[in-house]
């Protein structure tokens, strides 16, 4: 699939060029004749001789930027200055950072924020410990905490190479939903290391987002921390991921007038993601799903899974999905489904593949930044297609959950996540695409529409209140 200038491959030029003749539309030319996309000119110094311009531009590779400015470079009268990757600049120093929200600016001040008057606050909190929610940053923090070990579509790269995302990620809890978040980088991936230094670290926090830590361990890591705290602990790898999926196949079931019940959903990917998906799907109303992963079809008799441990992600979805005894592959499965949700790998099916499911089908191919099928290629048989991307309409994107999400768990002061609070936020955000919105290309609002933390927030913060937190937990 060709891929499109990009706003994260861009970069800005400085460029010398003659004050005189062609030379500023060359410099266009060149880039868009070598695929890019001149997003920015301008003239920062002028000579009776020569002008200083920066070219801003948007590649779709790094590879292809380099091969951009070696053309600039070759133009006749033009001299190269600074090369400067404006996604490298956004990062410089961290895109993050604490501030006081009082001025300290003389003694009284800091006799109350600091020694001594601080102490009469330590010790309220110690007669009652309840008080650090109000007294103190706890009442409106997240730990993002990961290991390293799944970091986007780029493997185990390990913590240090991690904390850019981490970073991203609080970042957008600020901005979505004024949550203050906090990057925990982790230099271990010993699951019981883990367990017990987010346990260690959990007084400090009113909520526990888990990120990118790879399966199985992050199934074992949840479901322990959610035992063992007394805050909400949420893989939004796995959950928020869901919660979108679901808010999407809402709102894409409307587009198509079909019944949740009634459709056969094909899924592609029994890893973290996926399994999360199908639970929440099924606890949603799915009733027909059929689980593909690298070895074909899951299904009970297929020859790894006989007499597996009951307990493991895989047996389980071969115990509660494929009620057809569907085997074979992937491309064996998809025909006549209805729906095909792919979290796996990309070019896993093709035109024929999608022209084969049934009349109206709905295709999530989510592998980024390749997905499973092209989407253009898809979209000519398919009546609804959603990806990842954010190039193509409908992107399944945790943002539109996780802020509004722990916004909610916080307000509620809830001290777990349970399953009608997912039901809840999935509901909340389809429903802020409103029916005279929907239709096959706006099924999930945008990022930044405002009504999408405070709706999914509300969501979670009622459900909370209205007893969920008695409800089993997420299973």
């Amino acid at each position: 699939m060709a891929t499109a200038p990009s706003v994260s491959y861009s970069i800005t030029v400085r460029l010398e060029v003659p004050a005189s003749g062609t030379a500023v539309s060359q410099l266009t030319t060149a880039v868009e004749s070598s695929g890019g996309s001149v997003t920015g000119l301008d003239v920062t110094a002028s000579g009776h001789e020569t002008l200083r311009i920066d070219v801003t531009l948007a590649a779709s590779s790094t590879e292809h930027a380099n091969q951009i400015v070696e053309t600039l470079r070759g133009i006749d009268g033009v001299s190269l200055g600074k090369v400067s990757d404006r996604t490298f600049l956004m990062h410089l120093g961290g895109k993050i950072e604490m501030a006081s929200k009082h001025p300290i600016r003389s003694r009284d001040d800091l006799s109350m924020v600091y020694t001594p008057g601080v102490a009469r606050v330590c010790m309220a909190i110690a007669r009652n410990p309840e008080d650090a929610r109000r007294l103190t940053i706890k009442r409106n923090s997240v730990a993002v905490v990961t290991d390293g070990s799944a970091v986007l579509g780029l493997g185990n790269i390990g913590p240090q190479a991690a904390l850019p995302v981490m970073e991203g990620k609080a970042a957008l809890f600020k901005t979505f939903a004024g949550i203050d978040a906090w990057p925990i980088c982790l230099d271990t991936q010993d699951t019981d290391a883990i367990v017990e230094i987010v346990k260690a670290i959990a007084p400090g926090f009113a909520g526990i987002n888990l990120e990118d830590i790879s399966a199985p361990r992050c199934f074992e890591i949840e479901e322990r921390l959610r035992e063992a705290l007394d805050i909400p602990v949420f893989h939004d790898d796995q959950h928020g991921t869901a919660i979108v999926v679901l808010a999407a196949l809402t709102n894409a079931l409307r587009v198509v007038n079909k019944k949740i019940e009634d459709v056969r959903v094909v899924m592609s990917g029994a890893g973290a993601a996926g399994t999360a998906i199908l639970k929440l799907l099924m606890a949603a109303g799915v009733a027909h799903a059929v689980v593909s992963d690298i070895h074909g079809v899951v299904h009970a008799g297929r020859p790894d899974l006989v007499g597996a441990d009951p307990s493991t992600a895989l047996r389980w979805i071969a115990d509660h999905t494929n009620p057809e005894g569907i085997t074979g592959t992937l491309k064996d499965a998809v025909r006549g489904a209805d729906v095909f949700v792919g979290v796996s790998a990309p070019d896993l099916l093709d035109a024929d593949d999608i022209s084969a499911m049934a009349d109206d089908a709905i295709v999530f191919a989510l592998a980024n930044p390749d997905p499973e099928v092209d989407p253009v290629v898809a979209r000519r048989t398919a009546a609804v297609v959603a990806t990842g991307r954010s190039d193509f309409p409908n992107q399944i994107n945790n943002v539109l959950v996780f802020p509004g999400v722990f916004r909610g768990l916080l307000d509620a002061q809830s001290r777990t996540v349970t399953l009608p609070m997912m039901l809840a936020a999935a509901r909340a955000l389809a429903d802020v695409v409103h029916e005279d919105q929907l239709n096959a290309n706006y099924i999930v609002p945008s990022v930044f529409n405002a009504d999408v933390a405070k709706a999914v927030a509300t969501a979670v913060r009622e459900a909370a209140r209205g007893g969920a937190e008695a409800a089993p937990r997420e299973s």
